[in-house]
């Protein structure tokens, strides 16, 4: 079972809350970045090379010293405050008319080290540096990573209580997505929550946050490493988490563009494909994948529907079984060329939250030459592969809404 705990939260009064919340610091580029950042931004901390002009590059010292000025500094001025008691969170996000409702806790960095939180992506050593490096000089998570947690009554329970009652922030974002947030503070519902975890959640599963993760059991560790008593219920042992039950949550697509055939014609790749695919010519109108092992493809202004032959596939392969794997093996490797999607720069992905349109777009400007659109994975798959201690392709899960960054921050000390 997993072992999870409350704690005081820093976060902003009621009254500033939209002017302090932020997204994520990796949906956004420095520029983007700038633009948005008013006064209060919680950008300025976990993006603070927007405070120089011209923007540094975000390795720079200036801007990890000024992100730990910036902390104080809000801190100082009350844009942020920390609760006077350690306490649980109910997080609920609404988009397109589906909410989904999460905990906000802290988990313990054993259970990442020990494979009770399960991943499924790889992480880059120079990513995870980075996250390590902000987590280090503010002494504190500043942003949360996203778990998912096989459903338990109880907790469904105790979230829904909540959830009928007055919120402390709720907002809707320059995406029309909605942020609702309750503070349970009541000691015999968090004891509750403490318990049931404890007992009856065997695993999390990292859904959004991977490189955020590893950072923070890798700070857990660099700590105990400098304190010989260590007991480990040490603060710095606990990171942020949001923590959702799996059956609200939904994986959208996430899709690649190439940006050449490979030296095929476009109607040479049509007739290549027909070996492993049963390739349907769909026309001018956009094309949705409508199923497991069926895709659709952009190329020379029409849709194709693409859907693997029998035998193409492994079902029984819960990597093999795997749309993204069924495209990279017959169709991005054996056909495009591309060996490997973290380097080679003629792919790039594109989040399903950008519509097909975005495909079709970067096709007829000329910047990509074909664009393929899967249809998504189930969060049941992505819990499988975590559980066989397997790891996903690249860029193969993408969550909406992300969390707004800035409504709890988790102090290590």
């Amino acid at each position: 079972m997993v072992k999870v705990k409350p704690f005081a939260a820093v976060r902003p009064p009621k009254d500033i809350v939209t002017e302090v919340a932020a997204p994520p610091y990796d949906v956004l580029n420095s520029q983007e970045a700038k633009d948005m950042a008013g006064e209060k931004s919680l950008l300025h901390i976990t993006k603070p090379e927007i405070d120089f002009d011209p923007i540094l590059p975000d390795h720079d010292q200036r801007v990890y010293d000024r992100a730990v000025v910036n902390f104080k500094e809000w801190q100082k001025r009350g844009w942020l405050k920390q609760d006077p008691k350690e306490c649980y969170y109910v997080y609920a996000q609404t988009m397109d008319g589906r909410t989904q409702f999460g905990l906000v806790l802290c988990a313990h960095t054993d259970d990442y080290a020990e494979g009770r939180i399960k991943k499924h992506e790889l992480t880059r050593k120079d990513k995870e540096d980075d996250r390590m490096i902000h987590v280090r000089i503010q002494n504190a998570n500043i942003e949360p990573v996203f778990f998912a947690y096989r459903d338990n009554e109880a907790l469904n329970a105790i979230v829904a209580r909540y959830a009928a009652g007055e919120p402390e922030y709720h907002f809707v974002d320059e995406n029309g997505f909605g942020h609702t947030f309750w503070v349970v503070d009541d000691d015999t519902d968090i004891a509750r929550i403490t318990y049931v975890f404890t007992t009856q959640v065997e695993a999390l599963y990292v859904a959004d946050g991977h490189h955020r993760t590893a950072a923070a059991a890798r700070v857990g560790a660099e700590k105990r490493a400098h304190n010989p008593p260590h007991t480990g219920e040490e603060e710095y042992n606990y990171f942020m988490a949001v923590c959702f039950p799996d059956s609200q949550l939904k994986i959208i697509d996430y899709n690649r563009v190439v940006k050449d055939l490979n030296g095929l014609s476009p109607e040479r790749l049509v007739e290549v494909l027909g070996e492993d695919f049963e390739v349907e010519c769909k026309g001018a109108g956009v094309y949705r994948p409508d199923a497991l092992h069926n895709f659709s493809m952009y190329l020379e202004g029409k849709w194709y529907s693409l859907t693997a032959r029998p035998g193409r596939f492994d079902d029984s392969d819960p990597i093999g079984v795997l749309d993204v794997t069924i495209l990279s093996r017959l169709v991005l490797d054996k056909i495009l060329g591309i060996k490997d999607l973290r380097t080679d720069n003629r792919i790039d992905f594109v989040g399903g939250i950008r519509g097909l349109g975005e495909l079709s777009r970067r096709v007829d400007s000329g910047e990509m030459k074909v664009a393929f659109a899967l249809y998504p994975v189930s969060m049941d798959q992505l819990m499988r592969i975590a559980d066989s201690g397997s790891i996903m392709p690249p860029k193969t899960t993408w969550f909406e809404p992300k969390l707004r960054s800035g409504l709890a921050i988790h102090k290590l000390d």
